[in-house]
């Protein structure tokens, strides 16, 4: 799951990162305004953590212009106004949800834990695909009652998977996806075909049919037919 941190605040940023990336989400962060704005037109996130005071313009700006791109991303405001119309207008301009500084860190990260299931998984903790089970707050995944040993980036690419089921995903959307910023250090996308066959198979060893379905030229689609 892939999640930008927009806020100037250099060290609150990078403990958010931290915190977050030790929670399987891949981080990115952006410091102003207009690295905002290059950020959101460029990538898709699953979630944006969204300050409201930027240098260079306001975070309810960039908001407007994520959604005035018809942009699906999730977005939790922070904010060190405890102002009720910067929470009101933050809502009524499209976000998810509004967390006031200063926060613990655990809530944060379960208030975007929360804005994702909501927006990829009908809020749901606990998804089922076929003969697969997964467990988002154990982060576990079963297939038949036998839990199925997947690494963090096996684990990531299923829920993305399973979060697109149906559609035909690009190795560059999964790559962003998996890796954020680090996917331009890969010389090739040999990474991605190593974690989809490592994928593929232990979850036909565990009795599962093949979801994962090859479109020659475009990418991968996980489909139960």
């Amino acid at each position: 799951m892939k999640v930008l941190i927009i806020e100037d605040e250099k060290e609150l940023s990078d403990s958010i990162a931290t915190y977050l990336g030790n929670e399987h989400f891949v981080c990115e962060t952006a410091a102003d305004y207009n690295m905002a704005l290059e950020k959101i037109a460029l990538y898709d996130y699953t979630c944006i953590i969204l300050d409201i005071n930027l240098p260079g313009g306001s975070g309810l700006s960039v908001l407007k212009e994520l959604k005035s791109q018809n942009k699906q991303d999730g977005v939790l405001i922070i904010s060190a106004k405890n102002s009720l119309d910067d929470k009101v207008s933050g809502l009524n301009a499209g976000a998810d949800d509004y967390l006031t500084k200063p926060f613990h860190l655990p809530e944060l990260g379960a208030r975007v834990s929360a804005i994702i299931r909501r927006k990829s998984f009908e809020g749901k903790t606990t998804i089922n695909f076929d003969e697969l089970t997964i467990d988002i707050n154990e982060k576990t995944v079963k297939a038949n009652d036998t839990i199925i040993d997947l690494t963090r980036k096996e684990y990531d690419l299923l829920l993305y998977f399973i979060g697109n089921k149906n559609k035909v995903i690009s190795k560059n959307a999964i790559a962003e996806h998996l890796w954020g910023d680090n996917m331009d250090l890969a010389d090739s996308y040999d990474f991605i075909y190593t974690h989809i066959k490592n994928l593929r198979k232990k979850i036909m060893a565990a009795g599962c049919p093949d979801y994962i379905k090859s479109v020659y030229g475009m990418g991968y689609k996980f489909s139960i037919s």
